[in-house]
């Protein structure tokens, strides 16, 4: 593993935790034949999120001292979104090092968003177990935190809106908000994209953009004003 705790900059006192954080599920039943208790990273990636989710948000608190609630659950959101632990996961090379069942292995499971960013939540509890809150704080400022300083606040805001929306929707217990591009114009180089956000039947919500994604994410955040009236 020194490979690894060289990409991670730490060294651990207990070697066990971070092979604990670095095991899925599929590894254990290949050797036992049947699922794991507690022996793969399921636990620690619980507590790994919430370490995660702490340290983000006092991060985000000390750093914009005069910005809105939104904008800061914005920020959050991103920032400990899967698809985003998924790329600081990849940054490291975590999937190499990953202890994986047979089928995972066949399946892509070393290159697996959702399966990474829990190993990377995973890491982070270890770290917490093993060193303290400043190991997993130090590792989450070099890596999480660090994407903070590339991106400007309407960048930010744009990456949020769609993932702010899904949770609000999951807690309202209303459908998965649903996508449709409904027009495009404008020559080649400079096109114009509508696109039209859908929770269920009778929500809609549209918003124009220079390209699809920042037209969802646009249309996602008008469909935000809608929930919020």
């Amino acid at each position: 593993m020194s490979g690894l705790e060289a990409k991670l900059g730490y060294t651990f006192s207990q070697p066990a935790l971070l092979v604990r954080a670095l095991t899925h599920r599929s590894s254990l039943s290949d050797k036992t034949g049947k699922m794991p208790d507690a022996d793969d990273n399921e636990q620690l990636e619980f507590l790994g999120d919430s370490i995660l989710g702490f340290v983000v948000a006092e991060a985000l608190f000390r750093r914009f001292p005069n910005a809105r609630e939104g904008q800061l659950s914005q920020w959050k959101s991103h920032l400990v979104s899967a698809a985003y632990l998924h790329q600081r996961a990849l940054s490291i090379g975590l999937g190499e090092y990953l202890l994986l069942g047979k089928g995972e292995e066949r399946n892509g499971g070393r290159e697996r968003p959702t399966l990474l960013a829990n190993a990377f939540e995973a890491v982070i509890a270890a770290m917490h177990l093993d060193g303290g809150g400043a190991a997993a704080r130090a590792f989450i400022e070099t890596t999480v935190l660090a994407g903070l300083d590339s991106l400007d606040d309407e960048h930010i805001e744009l990456l949020n809106h769609k993932s702010v929306l899904q949770e609000r929707t999951q807690a309202m217990g209303l459908p998965v908000p649903r996508y449709m591009t409904v027009t495009s114009s404008g020559p080649q180089h400079a096109k114009l994209f509508t696109v039209e956000a859908r929770v269920g039947d009778g929500l809609s919500a549209r918003a124009v953009g220079s390209s699809k994604k920042v037209a969802s994410q646009r249309a996602a955040e008008e469909m935000l004003r809608v929930l919020d009236a």
